[in-house]
């Protein structure tokens, strides 16, 4: 539970401010009498009277007016009762812990996504990862074996970096299924959180491993872990990049195989859903579904305390009108 505090001004009555726009007028007033009050002479020339002394009580009679007004402003402002609220706000935060199992076999560079599989999962996987920042997340990926990229980490800066050097050819290639969703459980085995998901992405039919996929269900269903699954790939064939003799590649239809029915199976036994992206759009349509629907939940109690202010304010007019009188009948006195 995080605490969070803060500091507002507020006035109990502020009607009372409608009275400052009258200090616009005193201030016009003001200026058009003491112009009608200045004593006119007509002489032929002013040169000689540019050299003659101005009083220093001529040059600061007007501290007066500034004073008194000054004296208004502070007692509207005390009459409106300013207050200093302090509100303290207890945050409770109750995150998710999510790992991202990726796979990264040779058919993920399949062109059907832009620019092929594996980097239109990572694109969308950070924008998931950016979304989220109050939870803890992981990364696993798999090909023909499985590997922890990064453990479960709410340094999400590090994780999108881990996430960035990820390529096919890292691991031996293949589809271990059962290994990656293992791996994935692992990571997610002693977590103190409530909820446990597993966000499961793959583009074929397990074909490698040491863990069959369906112990690897039951793993996850003992420790709590909750698994969506997406199968990545368009419906029929899908251009494949394939090496030739000479070096380089060349794109080849291929057909797209994913064990649907594995997926499904894993998703409803473990309380997730399965879903089928063929797309950019439809991948990045299913994160934010999953977004949604594994909101963290937030409580915010909020405990406001008031303060009036309007006394300090309420001293200074009173010290201000006691040197305004002061100079104006101790000082200023020989002024008309």
């Amino acid at each position: 539970m995080d605490s969070l505090l803060h500091h507002h001004i507020v006035f109990a009555n502020p009607w009372w401010l409608l009275l400052l726009g009258l200090v616009p007028l005193w201030i016009y007033l003001y200026t058009r009498n003491r112009r009608r009050q200045q004593a006119y002479l007509q002489v032929s020339s002013t040169r000689g009277m540019k050299q003659l002394p101005v009083s220093w009580k001529v040059r600061f009679r007007s501290l007066l007016m500034v004073l008194r007004m000054m004296v208004y402003v502070l007692l509207v402002v005390a009459l409106a009762r300013p207050q200093v609220t302090d509100v303290l706000q207890n945050v409770n935060s109750e995150g998710i812990d999510i790992v991202i199992c990726l796979d990264i076999s040779g058919s993920m560079l399949a062109q059907d996504f832009h620019p092929n599989r594996i980097e239109a999962a990572k694109a969308v996987a950070k924008d998931f990862i950016l979304h989220r920042p109050n939870d803890r997340i992981g990364l696993v990926i798999f090909a023909g074996q499985s590997f922890t990229q990064c453990p479960l980490t709410i340094d999400h800066d590090f994780l999108i970096q881990q996430l960035e050097k990820v390529h096919s050819g890292l691991l031996e290639d293949g589809t271990a299924i059962g290994d990656g969703l293992a791996t994935a459980v692992q990571r997610l085995r002693e977590s103190p959180a409530k909820s446990k998901v597993v966000i499961l992405l793959t583009d074929g039919v397990n074909n490698m491993g040491l863990i069959d996929p369906m112990t690897a269900l039951q793993i996850a269903k003992t420790y709590g872990v909750r698994v969506y699954t997406i199968g990545v790939g368009t419906h029929g064939v899908a251009p494949y990049p394939v090496p030739l003799p000479g070096g380089g590649t060349q794109l080849q239809d291929m057909p797209v195989q994913i064990d649907e029915a594995l997926l499904q199976k894993i998703a409803q036994q473990t309380g997730g859903e399965y879903f089928r992206a063929t797309g950019n759009t439809s991948l990045r349509r299913i994160y934010n579904q999953i977004d949604q629907m594994e909101k963290t939940k937030i409580q915010v109690s909020s405990f406001t305390q008031y303060a009036d202010v309007f006394f300090p304010l309420a001293i200074a007019a009173a010290i201000l009108l006691f040197l305004e009188i002061l100079l104006r009948y101790a000082v200023f006195k020989t002024l008309p």
